[in-house]
C-alpha cells in the first residue's frame, strides 16, 4: 500500500488514485472567490480589455502603424 504524506500547509491537486471530482461546496467556494476577485480588479480588467483591443487593432494594421509611427517621429525630429 502506498502512503502519501503532504506538508500541513501545502496544497495538492493529485487525486492519488481516487475519483477526481469536485464537491458542490468546493464549486460554491470557487464561484465566490472568482466573484470577489473580479469585483476587486474590475478597473484592471477594463484596462486589460482596452489594451487587448488596441493590440488587435494595431496587429491587423501592422505595416500602416509602423509607417505612421516612423512618419510621426520623422516630422517631430525634422521640426525640432
Amino acid at each position: 500500500m502506498i502512503h502519501f504524506t503532504y506538508p500541513a500547509q501545502g496544497w495538492s491537486t493529485a487525486s492519488n488514485g481516487l475519483v477526481a471530482d469536485t464537491s458542490p461546496g468546493e464549486l460554491e467556494a470557487l464561484g465566490e472567490h472568482l466573484d470577489s476577485c473580479q469585483n476587486k480588479h474590475r478597473h484592471l480588467l477594463s484596462l486589460h480589455c482596452a489594451a487587448q483591443k488596441l493590440r488587435g487593432f494595431m496587429a491587423a494594421r501592422f505595416v500602416t502603424t509602423v509607417v505612421l509611427v516612423v512618419v510621426f517621429l520623422g516630422v517631430n525630429i525634422w521640426l525640432f
